[in-house]
């Protein structure tokens, strides 16, 4: 690894997932400084092209050391930064950081490989290792990281033990783009009666792919509102969802960590399910991560 004496003089931090990234020039205290976000995400990186994307976020932010964490990393990324096997905490990252160049690292993502059952997860560690460096989030305890492919997560003595994805933001989305239910989705979610209903319903009971064409026939005899499905199908898929991660042997209380439109609805079902849940912003729980990995790159 070479020297790099000028992380302590600040650096910048970017999470860059499939479809955009976000950097942040994170200065010698950790805070933001500057930051910007766009649609240059890994998909939009041409093959051979990530050291002049890197050198346009250096043009844009200043010229610092950058770590990156992400798909960035993924076999489709810059390079590939192999899986840390849990239980995996920062110090376990810090490890196995990859280095494209002297100033430039990229952050490990996690695997879990448990009684025959695969999963991975890239950028999400840094949130939730982030939270408990934060001591927002306990070293022990449960939590839901909602998003595209949702995440449950089991943390242990302030590391992650083991989680499972759930891919309910991608079924909304192919049920919204092309499924039979389209034209009933194009309306906003709102943890409404249909929402919560709907979340209870899905809490207590495995029938998913017959209530999910209920909604279309509800709407046709009249029994539901059109302006209440995509409320109505948000609930049956979150409540799954929640269903499938309250399954975990865990303490009460779920910390629900991400985007603040999305932890919302993750935690309105958690409460029909009579848990607990507290909402963290994973903006926040990020920069606590990057920052707290970037404090111990030359330790």
């Amino acid at each position: 690894m070479a020297e790099n004496k000028h992380w302590a003089d600040g650096f910048i931090a970017v999470d860059w997932g499939t479809t955009n990234r976000r950097a942040y020039r994170i200065d010698a205290k950790g805070g933001c400084e500057a930051e910007f976000e766009d649609d240059r995400g890994m998909l939009a990186v041409q093959q051979g092209g990530f050291p002049a994307a890197v050198a346009e976020i250096r043009e844009r932010l200043g010229d610092f050391p950058l770590l990156l964490a992400g798909m960035v990393g993924s076999n489709r990324g810059w390079i590939e930064a192999p899986y840390v096997p849990v239980p995996a905490g920062i110090e376990d990252l810090v490890k196995a950081l990859v280095w494209p160049g002297e100033r430039e690292a990229i952050v490990p993502g996690v695997s879990t490989l448990k009684n025959d059952r695969a999963d991975v997860m890239r950028g999400e560690e840094v949130q939730l290792l982030g939270a408990v460096c934060a001591g927002t989030c306990g070293e022990d305890g449960l939590v839901c990281h909602p998003g595209t492919h949702n995440k449950w997560v089991t943390l242990r003595e302030g590391k992650i033990s083991d989680f499972r994805t759930v891919m309910t933001g991608e079924l909304f989305s192919l049920l919204k783009d092309h499924s039979i239910l389209a034209d009933l989705l194009q309306g906003p979610v709102d943890i409404n009666d249909a929402f919560r209903t709907a979340a209870r319903f899905a809490i207590a009971n495995e029938a998913l792919p017959a209530e999910l064409f209920s909604i279309r026939a509800r709407v046709l005899l009249g029994q539901a509102k059109k302006e209440d499905a995509a409320s109505y199908a948000s609930g049956l898929l979150i409540g799954t969802d929640v269903r499938i991660g309250l399954s975990l042997p865990t303490s009460a209380q779920v910390t629900v960590i991400g985007r603040p439109e999305l932890t919302r609805l993750y935690a309105a079902a958690i409460t029909e399910a009579n848990r607990e849940a507290i909402e963290l912003d994973g903006e926040r729980c990020f920069l606590a991560g990057i920052h707290e990995i970037a404090k111990r790159i030359d330790k």
